[in-house]
């Protein structure tokens, strides 16, 4: 049994997404945020305090992009990966660690001074600075997509789930009015898919305080 350690909107809904496009059975094991802080209990499970923690056939895994990779390797019939004979394979590997390196890392800054911080250590200048950095990159990245519907082979992959998490929390963090509108477009694609849905409903109903 797969086990995810995961909390409410979090870059473990990745993994979470990914989980229910497979249709693969798991434990959800909800945590409030920041877990390291909130539940320090859980520090004995996952020492990095972070999420997501994915622990499958004894082995615990705490990056989202390579859970994603992972999962997608390992039930190759979902087509949710790309075979490195596949000329799509290097397009795929990029959005999927993008995703993951180059759109959310800014964003967590920017969500860390202006809202996690205590009112005294917010600064409004560094989240600004790293609101442009992923703004610019996420722009750079849709033109990359441009004319197709999916980030690469064609088709929906693990690496869409990377990507599209960033545009998801770019709308939570409250920049949806800044987002270029191939990213709103692209997105709204990706949440109509059922398993999407089903994560959502499935994140929601185990919500913990």
């Amino acid at each position: 049994m797969i086990e995810l350690y995961h909390c409410d909107g979090a870059r473990s809904f990745r993994a979470l997404w990914m989980l229910e496009e497979l249709g693969l059975d798991y434990r959800l094991r909800m945590l409030p945020f920041p877990p390291r802080f909130l539940a320090r209990d859980y520090l004995e499970i996952n020492p990095l305090g972070t999420v997501p923690f994915m622990i499958v056939d004894g082995t615990g895994m705490s990056e989202s992009a390579a859970i994603a990779q992972y999962l997608a390797d390992t039930h190759p019939e979902a087509g949710l990966s790309v075979a490195p004979s596949d000329p799509a394979y290097a397009d795929y590997l990029n959005f999927l660690h993008m995703g993951e390196a180059t759109l959310t890392f800014p964003q967590t800054l920017y969500f860390r001074y202006t809202m996690l911080e205590p009112t005294e250590r917010r600064n409004p200048q560094v989240a600004e600075d790293y609101k442009r950095w992923f703004l610019k990159r996420l722009e750079a990245a849709m033109g990359m997509i441009d004319g197709r519907d999916h980030a690469c082979a064609g088709r929906f992959t693990a690496a869409d789930i990377s990507v599209g998490y960033a545009i998801k929390f770019a709308e939570a963090l409250g920049l949806v009015d800044d987002l270029p509108q191939a990213a709103v477009e692209y997105f709204r694609k990706l949440e109509a898919r059922p398993a999407y849905g089903r994560a959502i409903t499935v994140e929601r109903d185990n919500a913990v305080e």
